[in-house]
């Protein structure tokens, strides 16, 4: 497709998403929007979850006690990235109403997030790695006509 990596994705629903995520995020959608930011091929769970599910996550995983907006497990790079990103859909909606952008626009950058960190970029430990990532994903938006995930 366009050049672009091949990408095998699994996309799931927890029992607490709203019908209209579910129909927002059709499987076209989330594979256009996670694979523009392949570098390699890659084999991606993408689950949407509720509060509950996001909250329990993000405890076990990085002892915080809330749920976030993506979460990214990354299993490999090479030779294929290996990955599940977990997104939970309260939070991305709440974030979206919050910065008055469109919910649509808000998935799509989340998603090129985690696919970045599932590809070894990283931001919260050092600030060129943090510029260099947020650069690359305005950049990533723009080209699928989408605004500055950061304005």
């Amino acid at each position: 497709m366009n050049g672009l990596p091949e990408l095998d994705l699994s996309l799931q629903f927890g029992a607490a998403v709203p019908d209209s995520h579910k129909k927002l995020l059709t499987k076209a959608r989330v594979t256009r929007w996670t694979r523009i930011a392949l570098l390699r091929p890659a084999e991606i769970t993408v689950r949407i979850v509720g509060t509950a599910e996001g909250r329990t996550l993000n405890r076990e995983y990085r002892h915080k006690d809330y749920a976030t907006n993506v979460l990214t497990f990354d299993y490999a790079l090479e030779p294929v990235v290996s990955a599940d990103l977990v997104l939970c859909a309260p939070v991305v909606a709440k974030e979206a109403k919050e910065q008055g952008k469109p919910l649509e626009e808000h998935y799509a950058h989340l998603l090129v997030h985690g696919t970045l960190h599932a590809q070894g970029y990283e931001h919260e430990t050092d600030e060129v790695d943090a510029l260099e990532m947020e650069a690359l994903e305005v950049l990533l938006m723009e080209g699928m006509g989408y605004g500055n995930p950061y304005e």
